[in-house]
């Protein structure tokens, strides 16, 4: 008989970021970005049946049913607290189990940029994403935002959850966390709600449609500081995906919004960590600079790499070739690495031959 409990333990203490159970196969788990089996033993139908009866209320069992798929919340006994996806596939269950550490992780420690994150962390109003692809460490990143807002700021800040990973505890602040399915129905209508609760920040777990998008760019226009997700693989990307949400005879007056409320995108990407076990995040940072705001509004978007490049110095600003480069001459990610996760290899190998030149070529082989 499968026992989770059990498999739940060794996923922690292999350092494990999800838990991968599928029936008619063997259980897994993503360590540093990679599928690793924890043993031969299949997981049948039944076993299937038992893992959902643990792990889901009668209540989620019941939204399952209707949906097909359901994320929420898991305390598991002795391994912590995790984000679970319950999907079918094939007509039978699977599962991927995420852990949610208990200790909210600084800047420091997730090796984001701390001068640039504190700048955003610290501003009243305007809208941030942070932005990935699924496992990128989003989620992680915004906690570690409103932790320390939590932490350094007098506010009232609410969260709006599919489901509530990271709990907090109010500090300086006030934290209200709300989980869509439980507390309120959809992200659009959490959010429409937070706006008579007096709030100062507003954290949005993802922006799923034109709704949530529009509503989440009304409450950065009336003056609170809103933190949210998205799907996408830049900060250029970014906000071209803004636009597409709404349709075309809006976009003159979306960029006009955006223009406006834009505060900053962090776009990550994990890469193995040389130094230590896991792995540590390129980030592509967009600031609001003058020039960026221009560009937003003029919806040249394709020159706004060349802006990130060129504000690095007084904003701050960087792209992924740039944050690549400083954590290949800092040695925490290997060139093989580096280039796997750049947009642009070749430009990459060229900047990281100008840091070789007069130094240590001999180890680069390009």
């Amino acid at each position: 008989m499968f026992d989770l409990q059990k498999t739940l333990e060794m996923a922690v203490a292999a350092g494990a970021s999800d838990l991968i159970l599928k029936t008619g196969s063997q259980p897994a788990v993503k360590v540093s970005g990679k599928v690793l089996f924890l043993s031969d033993d299949v997981i049948d139908r039944e076993d299937g049946d038992r893992i959902v009866a643990e792990v889901a209320s009668a209540l989620v069992r019941d939204r399952f049913e209707k949906q097909g798929e359901i994320d929420f919340s898991y305390q598991a006994p002795r391994a912590g607290r995790f984000r679970v996806n319950l999907f079918r596939q094939g007509g039978s269950i699977g599962l991927v189990m995420r852990q949610i550490k208990n200790v909210i992780p600084v800047f420091e420690q997730l090796k984001l940029p701390q001068q640039q994150f504190a700048y955003l962390a610290n501003l009243d109003r305007g809208i941030i994403f942070v932005t990935g692809v699924t496992g990128s460490g989003k989620s992680t990143t915004l906690a570690a935002i409103v932790d320390f807002i939590n932490n350094t700021r007098n506010k009232h800040i609410i969260t709006l959850e599919d489901p509530v990973e990271y709990t907090f505890t109010d500090n300086l602040s006030i934290v209200s966390q709300r989980e869509v399915g439980v507390d309120t129905e959809s992200f659009a209508t959490g959010l429409r709600a937070a706006m008579r609760e007096a709030p100062d920040v507003i954290m949005v777990g993802e922006i799923r449609d034109e709704e949530t998008m529009q509503a989440a760019i009304s409450a950065a226009e009336t003056g609170h500081l809103v933190l949210t997700t998205l799907h996408t693989v830049n900060a250029i990307q970014t906000v071209e995906r803004v636009h597409t949400f709404f349709p075309p005879h809006q976009h003159d007056l979306v960029r006009l919004q955006l223009s406006t409320v834009l505060a900053g995108v962090a776009s990550q990407r994990l890469i193995p960590n040389l130094k230590d076990a896991g792995m540590v995040p390129a980030v592509e940072l967009l600031m609001a600079t003058p020039r960026v705001r221009e560009l937003v509004f003029e919806g040249k978007t394709l020159e706004l790499e060349k802006a990130l490049v060129e504000g690095q110095e007084y904003y701050g600003t960087q792209t992924f070739n740039m944050s690549l480069k400083r954590l290949y001459e800092d040695g925490l990610v290997s060139l093989e690495d580096a280039l796997a996760a750049s947009d642009n290899p070749d430009d990459l190998k060229l900047i990281i031959r100008g840091i070789e030149t007069g130094t240590s070529a001999s180890r680069l082989r390009i």
